[in-house]
């Protein structure tokens, strides 16, 4: 009998390639060739064709991949990068860390991505890029954002640090914008043994520039043509993360049918009905599309958050909220003049939003476990 679903079990994804990993590994330490090299030019080969894009750059991690990205572009101070104020904070702090500004735009209250109507308004002539974020899994709504962005010649950089393999209209993410990011933190859906990130492009001249930015800028050892960073991938993290990737597809299904598990049982309990519980509402979908959202998070909006969360953390599962305080709330903010009620849908997220568990490894009987707690929850 189930009496606990931890948030994430990495130890039960392991064991079932552990047989696919351990040799990945022992390569790279029997040629003792751990930074740069074969294995990384292997994964990025792989995670571009994946992807669709013509390059990929491996980084150290999804922060600094936003950040090469930004330093690609030449972002300076007092420039200006558009992106969402619901997210993680590496999205702005990369822009803070340039001495440029992060320049908030409300969310869509469906899928928790900016709002692409919103953005046109924000733009100044001091507006050198525009970083949507593809929040939880789903693609942000990036017609109308390229459309805006090619007619006012504004460089786009996806923020797909929990998207890895989902689609929009066909399209994967990444592959859209001028540069698409990833992170590979252990948790996300296609997780490292540490930290590393990737850089997405298909602007050669932009491949070219990442790939010496990553390397303090130097074309040749101790020649330095720009001013970069120690931005380089180890062998070891691609050499896993190139097992991994023959697993995402397989995965993503995996985290597909869960969430799907939970819509059906939330909506035959009367829960969404009733308004206690939001699931999430998957969009852009189109014919042939595969994995429009991969489900990096399962994330409700729940009536009594903070009490439904205490009752499942007694019950000894795993839950959490992504995220609690918007970015324009943040004290390290506060310069940018955006008080409470600036933002009101990503304000109103941040206090609904409730992740559950829905790694591909969860059993039946987990799920209802999870279900039959929350139900009983909004029972009492």
């Amino acid at each position: 009998m189930v009496t606990s679903v931890p948030m994430l079990d990495l130890k039960a994804q392991y064991r079932a390639i552990r047989d696919e990993i351990r040799p990945a590994i022992d390569e790279v330490c029997d040629a003792q060739y751990f930074i740069m090299g074969p294995k990384v030019e292997a994964f990025e080969k792989s995670v571009a064709a994946y992807s669709g894009a013509r390059f990929a750059v491996g980084v150290s991690s999804g922060t600094d991949a936003l950040l090469i990205s930004l330093m690609a572009l030449d972002i300076r101070p007092g420039d200006e990068v558009i992106t969402s104020p619901f997210t993680f904070f590496a999205t702005a702090g990369v822009i803070h860390r340039l001495h440029a500004k992060p320049v908030f735009v409300d969310i869509d209250p469906v899928t928790f991505n900016i709002d692409p109507a919103k953005i046109e308004a924000a733009v100044t002539p001091r507006t050198k890029a525009i970083m949507p974020v593809h929040l939880f899994g789903q693609m942000a709504d990036m017609d109308p954002i390229m459309a805006l962005a090619r007619r006012l010649r504004i460089p786009v950089i996806e923020d797909g640090a929990q998207s890895i393999g989902a689609e929009y209209k066909s399209r994967r993410c990444g592959s859209i914008g001028d540069m698409g990011c990833f992170s590979f933190f252990p948790s996300k859906n296609l997780g490292a043994f540490g930290d590393a990130g990737m850089v997405l492009t298909s602007d050669e001249a932009l491949y070219d520039k990442l790939k010496l930015l990553r390397v303090h800028g130097a074309p040749s050892t101790y020649f330095h043509k720009f001013v970069g960073g120690n931005f380089r991938l180890d062998a070891i993290q691609a050499a896993v993360l190139d097992v991994k990737l023959r697993h995402l597809d397989a995965w993503s299904d995996g985290r597909k049918k869960n969430a799907e598990y939970y819509d059906r049982a939330f909506a035959a309990a009367g829960l969404t009905g009733q308004g206690a519980v939001k699931t999430p509402a998957p969009v852009y979908r189109a014919s042939g599309d595969r994995h429009y959202h991969i489900y990096n998070q399962y994330t409700i909006q729940a009536r009594d958050r903070e009490k439904l969360m205490a009752h499942l953390k007694a019950a000894s599962i795993g839950c959490a909220v992504y995220y609690p305080l918007p970015l324009h709330l943040q004290e390290c903010f506060s310069a940018l003049n955006c008080p409470l009620g600036t933002f009101p849908a990503a304000e109103k997220a941040a206090n609904a939003v409730l992740s559950l568990p829905v790694y591909p490894e969860l059993t039946d009987e987990m799920k209802d476990y999870v279900v039959a707690k929350v139900v009983e929850f909004y029972a009492k």
